[in-house]
């Protein structure tokens, strides 16, 4: 499987990037993917987005020994991605306490994808804004630009708050899968060009030029900025994941 990636600051932007993406696996047949967006009439939302980042790789490594020591561990993927949004959630009341944190420092919107390569089955849920593309399929989840952070429900019943989620899906038989931040939803023209149109959602997450290379979906940035004039003026996080 080939795994592509891209994080870029907005052209509206000028000091913080407040995307952020991880790509991190929990063993040779389990990944997890994610990708976060900081609000942007938050406090210092782009430490929010790093911060579910930074602790998604610390339960991501802990899931993976435990799994590694535990040989019994058997649960549905759905289950498991549960488990990790739990933690997520414990993790985050915990650091709120300790720091002291307001609520506005916290507010990122989360798309997390995870595949097991075993069975070759995975589940994406989105919460707040985004864009995912499922072998082919494009789905846009808009809450016009006012998500439903999930920091907001921290104090909630976590069983009620998990099963409401809507903005979940499942899928089999990967063949070439992207989540995106709502940022690939606001490119706009930056410089007139001689170049046709282009739909870039689906050179971006359709696409398939340039996937010999690690940097493909970087190389697709490039080719929208000097070729046909455009760029994202909102930040974008994506990652791209293709069957080998």
């Amino acid at each position: 499987m080939n795994i592509y990636s891209s994080l870029q600051i907005g052209d509206y932007h000028t000091n913080h990037c407040e995307d952020h993406l991880l790509i991190k696996k929990i063993n040779s047949n389990k990944i997890v993917c994610a990708v976060m967006d900081g609000c942007s009439t938050a406090m210092e939302s782009h430490f929010a987005s790093t911060l579910v980042g930074k602790i998604l790789r610390k339960i991501i490594l802990e899931t993976g020994y435990r799994e590694l020591y535990e040989k019994n561990i058997q649960s549905g993927i759905d289950e498991q991605l549960k488990e990790i949004i739990k933690r997520l959630f414990d993790e985050i009341i915990f650091l709120k306490k300790h720091l002291m944190l307001d609520e506005k420092e916290l507010l990122t919107t989360l798309i997390i994808l995870l595949y097991d390569a075993t069975d070759n089955k995975g589940i994406i849920l989105s919460i707040g804004d985004g864009v995912i593309c499922i072998n082919g399929k494009i789905t846009e989840f808009d809450r016009d630009n006012k998500p439903d952070y999930f920091t907001y429900h921290l104090n909630a019943n976590f069983e009620e708050w998990y099963a409401s989620q809507a903005q979940k899906i499942l899928f089999e038989k990967l063949e070439d899968i992207s989540i995106a931040t709502d940022g690939i939803l606001t490119f706009s023209k930056i410089k007139n060009t001689d170049s046709e149109s282009i739909n870039f959602i689906e050179y971006l997450m359709i696409n398939s030029s340039n996937n010999d290379s690690e940097e493909m979906l970087n190389k697709k940035m490039k080719t929208l900025e000097h070729r046909y004039g455009m760029k994202p003026t909102d930040d974008l996080a994506i990652i791209r994941l293709i069957k080998g």
